[in-house]
């Protein structure tokens, strides 16, 4: 088989030898579970409970105000009783609404979801026989969105609008990230959701040809998935794309190319590309709303890392703190624990503590010591241009730093602020140690407020022209009048 790949990106040490091979261990029922209720990149959510209610595993919790294309619903991951509705740190760094629930059963999570006992599905749904809309309605409905981090609602993802013809799914298990491997495990236990959830994609979008990409580290379940994709109902062709073990190759753009040979272009998106990415993760998801009816309400990661005693992939209801899991499954090193990452080393966010909860796109936590983090100063750059070498969306980087340094944000755009996925790779390589994805994320930042109050500016001025047209339309029938 060809292996394939991108261009420029870094070779990293994978550190996943702590986790490998490992299965997928059902983490205990934890006393209560902290869910935010808006965990998708979209319109805000709702709160559907208050404070007393009892909820069931898998009621909707939160919603979005008036549903529209950008929200996904939250549901509750255990049975118990709604103690507190109140702000609290998430995995990003931001205080968030969340709901507090405390167990009210003994019974583990995964009794319960094997049993159906104190567990809300909905009725499994044919993805053959039931209509398109009913399918996204499904997709929606299940509170399913992207689960590889960006958190992008599936929903819209699986329908492009009108113009953008599709005609690749490409289902992304490179898990490129140093560390993670949950999503080699998830699809070495259930490839045939995996195919199911591919098979039902390919239904809802109407396209023939779906990869499933891979780097050549995972090369060992190639015959396996193989196996699953013969036995499989299919209406289309599934193949295997391997690619080379290769930083970052599990990033939409970079698998797209490696798989495919083409482009997405500056500013667009994979469907400008004529393809639809989705996690390994989420297609196993999908899988199981259909068949199951199972709303997204567990999700599996690998917890790793020096500062981790027993580290793992497990399975833990959303919303759960890894301090609730107790010791005998979960055991920290807290002496020797400087570091937190919610997701990988490379693109994940480092938290204060180990108080914030596991969401629908965390696909890992990883716990590190001194001598796997340090903190560097910063130097003077000195123009060596490795960050442009490395960068694998061959931007300027160095340039883009330089504008924001001068408050230049038109200029950093132009260098391709906003078409930086944040990888890493060039503070990675900076012999300076500047923190370049840092400052490229607060540019960002920067960039939507500023856009944020030009459309509130938009807004008035438009109201300010309706008033006076509103008062010349009054005059001049007045004068008519007379």
């Amino acid at each position: 088989m060809r292996v394939s790949t991108f261009k420029r990106g870094l070779k990293l040490s994978t550190r996943k030898h702590a986790t490998e091979g490992k299965p997928v261990e059902a983490a205990p029922l934890p006393r209560q579970v902290v869910i935010p209720i808006n965990q998708h990149f979209g319109a805000p959510n709702t709160c559907l409970v208050q404070p007393g209610d009892r909820v069931v595993r898998g009621q909707k919790i939160a919603e979005g105000a008036a549903p529209g294309p950008m929200t996904v619903p939250v549901h509750a991951s255990i049975t118990g009783i709604v103690k507190k509705i109140e702000m609290r740190m998430q995995s990003n760094n931001t205080e968030g609404l969340c709901v507090v629930i405390e167990a009210e059963t003994s019974v583990s999570a995964e009794s319960q979801a094997a049993t159906g006992t104190d567990i809300l599905l909905m009725p499994p749904l044919d993805y053959k026989t039931c209509s398109r809309e009913e399918a996204l309605q499904r997709v929606r409905d299940a509170g399913l969105m992207g689960m590889g981090g960006a958190g992008f609602p599936s929903h819209v993802k699986l329908n492009p609008p009108p113009g953008k013809v599709i005609d690749t799914i490409i289902a992304d298990g490179a898990e490129c990230e140093p560390y993670l491997t949950t999503d080699e495990a998830a699809m070495t236990e259930k490839p045939h959701l995996l195919v199911l959830g591919l098979a039902i994609v390919m239904k809802i979008s109407g396209v023939k040809h779906a990869i499933i990409g891979m780097e050549d580290n995972k090369a060992r379940l190639i015959p396996m998935l193989e196996r699953e994709i013969r036995l499989a109902e299919i209406d289309g062709e599934v193949n295997i794309g391997l690619c080379r073990t290769r930083y970052p190759q599990g990033g939409e753009k970079m698998l797209i190319t490696a798989l495919t040979g083409r482009e997405v272009p500056s500013g667009g998106l994979p469907m400008d590309a004529r393809c639809i990415v989705q996690n390994v993760g989420s297609l196993i998801a999908i899988a199981e709303a259909f068949s199951l009816g199972k709303p997204l309400i567990d999700r599996d990661l690998t917890v790793s890392g020096g500062a981790c005693k027993t580290p793992k992939n497990i399975r833990a209801p959303i919303g759960t703190l890894l301090t609730d899991l107790p010791p005998q499954f979960m055991d920290i090193d807290r002496e020797n624990l400087k570091k937190i990452l919610f997701g990988g080393p490379m693109m994940g966010t480092a938290v204060p503590s180990l108080e914030i909860p596991i969401q629908k796109n965390t696909s890992g936590i990883i716990l590190m010591t001194a001598g796997e983090t340090t903190a560097y100063e910063e130097g003077p750059c000195i123009r060596c241009c490795r960050c442009i070498r490395n960068c694998p969306c061959r931007l300027s980087p160095v340039i883009m730093n330089n504008s924001l340094e001068e408050g230049d944000l038109d200029y950093a755009v132009k260098a391709g602020l906003m078409d930086c996925i944040e990888c890493g790779s060039c503070s990675y390589m900076c012999p300076a140690r500047i923190k370049l994805v840092q400052r490229f994320r607060v540019g960002k930042q920067r960039l939507r407020i500023r856009q944020a109050a030009g459309a509130k500016l938009s807004a008035e001025k438009l109201a300010q022209a309706a008033q006076a047209a509103a008062k010349a339309d009054a005059k001049a029938a007045r004068q008519g009048g007379a």
